[in-house]
């Protein structure tokens, strides 16, 4: 099975590695204020386009990078999820980023939970953090409903340096036994 081939499936997402098609919609994800607030600001189409070929890229190379978010009932990209680790990141991260016209609907949690499960089984990750901007009191829900918790202060590598950021995240141990429960 080739990794483009992959796909996790929850009651109302789909979550696969990024194609071609998807792009239009990433790039009004991208180009959205609201959404991008918390995500380094609004990007210009050409670093839209490189934002979105390092997540298919990484796929190729290193076998994971954040997922497209597919909603089932209408075929619709809803965002981006999964695990994330650039170069000189603080951390083995599952992180989200939903459109802004699916706000509110619980996605993020959804797709944050298939995530999160790939990421230790698939993977073997020890640790799944969430790296949030301070001001992003959404993504701290969302980090809290998966049972996440502040871990420490960070900061993120260039470009994005100089600016602290909340690590939050928890433990493959902590994950599993709240998932027992």
């Amino acid at each position: 099975m080739s990794i483009f081939d992959l796909q996790l499936e929850t009651d109302r997402l789909i979550l696969r590695p990024p194609r071609a098609e998807d792009f239009d919609a990433f790039l009004r994800f991208c180009t959205d204020p609201e959404v991008m607030q918390h995500l380094g600001g609004v990007q210009a189409p050409s670093q839209a386009w490189r934002s979105f070929s390092c997540l298919a890229g990484s796929w190729h190379l290193y076998g994971f990078s954040m997922f497209s978010v597919i909603e089932k009932s209408s075929g619709d990209w809803v965002g981006r999820m999964g695990p994330w680790q650039p170069l000189d990141w603080p951390g083995t991260e599952v992180g989200w980023s939903i459109r802004r016209e699916s706000w509110g609907k619980g996605y993020a949690p959804e797709a944050a939970v298939a995530s999160i499960d790939w990421a230790f089984n698939a993977l073997g990750w020890e640790e799944v953090i969430h790296t949030i901007d301070a001001a992003n009191e959404n993504s701290k829900i969302v980090a809290r409903k998966l049972g996440s918790t502040l871990l420490r202060m960070g900061e993120l590598p260039p470009p994005h340096d100089g600016k602290p950021i909340e690590i939050w995240g928890q433990s493959r141990d902590q994950w599993q036994h709240r998932r027992r429960t």
